[in-house]
């Protein structure tokens, strides 16, 4: 059969058709999106209104959680209130509400620097790894090329839980326990599988001919990597950044087991957020929303080269 008989008799959808899988994209898209806003609703809500029951759609909206969510307060008397000056702000303003004052700021924001830090420092390092490996694996012969592709994707086979404890002791005896070094380590070492095997499935859509036609210009093999694949790749390398932080900005396991103070992050901080009589919701709701706010600004950003990946490799050799 021909490419132009080929090419006719492709059947296009009907209208009713697209019209349905518009709908059913859209629906998806609500479903997926509703704990999302009732999060960011939640954090604007007061500690009363977020334990309501039923809970409360239409509210007086109140700053209370992210006050709560930044500062730390104490129970004072209305009596020494009384003998305080004027509110020193917005926050101090609600605390004395409820007969309380701001004793000083809370951790959250010393919590939150620890997981940019690590995140997009693990992140870099991962992709910079990757990159070289990955290119590596596609242009030279590398001997058990196959076995050891293999082994580094089985580094993500284990769960994070049975390599936990004995991480904990290495670090702990090599005094890398609760540092950002230690943890930008260790989260790169699990994200360079994930690199390496995006990234060479990318590096072998870039054709070989490229490279050859630098080298015979005068390009060195180095110069050759850096002008010609890692431009071509640019589309690959932001996906595999995209992954890659995704994962680092939202480890709970390791974090838990590996650090306490000074590198915790904000994932193993935000649930812990207590207020008086028990959880304090709008405070975690505000917490987490701040915390989706660095994904998404990262993500919009790359996003017009992921929207190049539908067209990547259609240059073939």
């Amino acid at each position: 059969m021909s490419i132009a008989n080929t090419a006719h008799s492709v059947v296009e959808p009907s209208l009713n058709t697209r019209r349905l899988a518009g709908s059913l994209v859209v629906l998806y898209a609500v479903i997926t999106m509703i704990p999302l806003v009732w999060i960011v609703l939640t954090s604007f809500k007061s500690p009363d209104d977020a334990i309501s029951y039923p809970p409360k759609i239409v509210f007086t909206p109140s700053l209370e959680g992210y006050c709560n969510l930044f500062t730390t307060r104490s129970r004072q008397t209305p009596e020494f209130i009384r003998t305080l000056g004027p509110p020193q702000g917005l926050c101090d303003d609600i605390a004395r509400s409820r007969n309380m004052v701001v004793a000083g700021p809370s951790n959250y924001v010393p919590r939150f620097v620890n997981s940019l830090i690590i995140a997009f420092g693990s992140t870099v390092l991962a992709v910079a790894l990757g990159t070289l490996s990955a290119y590596g694996f596609s242009r030279f012969r590398v001997p058990l090329k196959d076995d050891l592709l293999f082994f580094i994707l089985s580094t993500r086979m284990m769960p994070p839980i049975a390599v936990a404890i004995p991480i904990y002791l290495m670090y702990r005896t090599i005094g890398l326990s609760d540092t950002r070094l230690g943890m930008i380590l260790l989260y790169t070492s699990v994200n360079v599988s994930l690199a390496v095997w995006l990234l060479k499935g990318f590096i072998d859509e870039i054709p070989r001919e490229y490279e050859e036609a630098a080298m015979i210009d005068g390009y060195t093999r180095f110069q050759a990597f850096v002008k010609v694949v890692l431009p071509q790749a640019t589309t690959g390398i932001a996906a595999t950044a995209i992954f890659c932080l995704i994962f680092a900005w939202n480890e709970y396991a390791f974090a838990v087991l590996l650090t306490s103070g000074n590198a915790q992050t904000a994932p193993p901080f935000i649930p812990i957020i207590i207020g008086e009589g028990g959880q304090d919701w709008p405070a975690v709701a505000a917490g987490t929303t701040l915390f989706l706010v660095p994904i998404v600004v990262f993500t919009v950003l790359l996003r017009k080269h992921l929207l190049r990946g539908i067209t990547f490799g259609a240059v073939r050799k």
